[in-house]
């Protein structure tokens, strides 16, 4: 039987929530070199990165939402001691990869100029947006492929691969940025072209290591069970379980336009502000980040093993793990926030603005740890619709709602959409705590 389900949780936690803690860390900080290097060449660069960030974020989104689904079929089998069906299923995970990414590649190049349209970019704005996209849009394929090992690797309790995988990217970003952008070394100057290319090459590195370690666990021989052509039931499975997980994600990214579009009234520096300012949340929140990943390979393979037990221990662990963690980030975020801010531009402007939604968001990280471990709980379980529809309330339903009242029927002002953004996160995660213990408490019931 997996150790998964045999060694206590908390070590258990900790093995697998450090390293995937680190490995988000690099992931942001990846993005953090870019945004700082967009901040450097000029405010529309900055400004262009910020809008293009949604973007870019619906690709990953659904990338990885595809993989949390391939991670809880593969964690449930190998929790049942079924072993065939776990490599039958990873193998599916690749093909349907691929068959999403080119998808979503047809998708961005139709539909990406009329959604930067509707946030106000015009002219060269427009352009340094799709310069940008429209390269990051040619790498996609391997950005899908290599969440889909990831996903793999972390059914299997194996964090540390992608971890390896993401410091090495960004060490290689914060080399090639420069390089590509200024056009150093006899290269010609690419601006934020050079930017997109650094990424795309990252990932394809990505893909080719996570790819051969995954390769080496053994869930992609044929021996193993793995097939190479299609299966309609298991693509089927993986794209019921998959496709809530990526619509939540998703609606993230269509929540980061929601608030763009409100922003984008109040001017330039101000959705440059929020995106440097989101970059720097992110920081934070890297250590609890982790837990996420914990919480959706244990609730896999204990759900599959039954251990529902373990599972309410594991949601417990979790939670006092991230607020420990949070209570330092919300000091340095509430203290630290011009600071932190002058380290991504030169612009008074946009570090008074972004300094003072950073105070308001110092009391709102240990809400999105509550919401998000909860969430990879029942993913874990199987049971992923929630994920989607808390996702649709916090990112699309009340923010347009609550921007619109404050701006145009209370007059708010910037304020009305920083604490808007404070009060719809706090009521969604305190929901997620509540519907999570009612389902673990209803399958125990199911189980009994």
């Amino acid at each position: 039987m997996s150790r998964l389900v045999t060694a206590p949780i908390p070590g258990l936690v900790r093995e697998l929530a450090i390293p995937a803690s680190t490995g988000f860390f690099f992931n942001t900080m990846y993005n953090v070199v870019d945004t700082w290097y967009g901040g450097r060449y000029s405010t529309e660069a900055l400004a262009a990165l910020s809008l293009t960030f949604p973007v870019f974020f619906l690709l990953i989104s659904t990338g990885s939402g595809f993989s949390t689904g391939a991670t809880a079929l593969i964690g449930n089998s190998l929790g049942r001691g079924d072993r065939r069906e776990a490599a039958l299923t990873a193998s599916q995970g690749i093909l349907l990869s691929v068959i999403v990414a080119l998808l979503m590649m047809l998708l961005g190049y139709y539909t990406a100029p009329a959604m930067y349209q509707l946030l106000g970019a015009t002219d060269q704005y427009l352009q340094l947006c799709l310069d940008y996209l429209n390269i990051i849009l040619l790498g996609c394929g391997f950005t899908f492929t290599f969440y889909m090992f990831n996903g793999i690797l972390n059914s299997l309790g194996d964090t540390k691969a992608f971890r390896n995988y993401l410091l090495g990217a960004t060490i290689a970003n914060i080399i090639l940025d420069p390089i590509f952008m200024y056009g150093w070394i006899g290269l010609p100057a690419m601006g934020v072209k050079g930017i997109a290319l650094a990424t795309v090459l990252a990932q394809a590195g990505g893909m080719v290591f996570l790819g051969r370690r995954t390769w080496h666990t053994g869930l992609l021989h044929r021996s193993e069970g793995a097939r190479w052509t299609p299966d309609a039931r298991v693509m089927r499975a993986i794209t019921a379980q998959g496709i809530p997980a990526s619509l939540n994600m998703v609606s993230m990214a269509l929540g980061v336009f929601v608030i763009t579009y409100f922003l984008a009234e109040f001017g330039q520096d101000v959705v440059a502000a929020y995106g440097a300012a989101t970059r720097i949340e992110q920081i934070v929140l890297m250590p609890a980040l982790g837990l996420n990943v914990a919480a959706l390979s244990l609730a896999a393979q204990n759900g599959g093993a039954g251990r529902l037990d373990r599972v309410r221990e594991l949601a417990k662990i979790c939670l006092r793990y991230g607020g420990i963690v949070m209570a330092f980030g919300t000091v340095l975020l509430y203290f630290g926030a011009e600071f932190l801010m002058g380290l991504f531009t030169p612009d008074p402007q946009v570090i008074e603005t972004g300094a003072h939604y950073l105070r308001i968001a110092a009391f709102l990280e240990f809400s999105y740890v509550i919401l998000f471990v909860n969430t990879s709980i029942l993913q874990g379980l199987k049971k992923p619709e929630f994920a989607l529809w808390i996702g649709v309330y916090r990112q699309l339903v009340m923010p347009i709602g609550l921007f619109w009242l404050s701006m145009h029927v209370f007059d708010w002002g910037l304020d009305g959409i920083w604490w808007s953004i404070f009060g719809i996160n706090w009521s969604a995660s305190l929901i997620a705590a509540y519907y999570a213990l009612r389902k673990v408490a209803s399958l125990e019931k199911e189980g009994a």
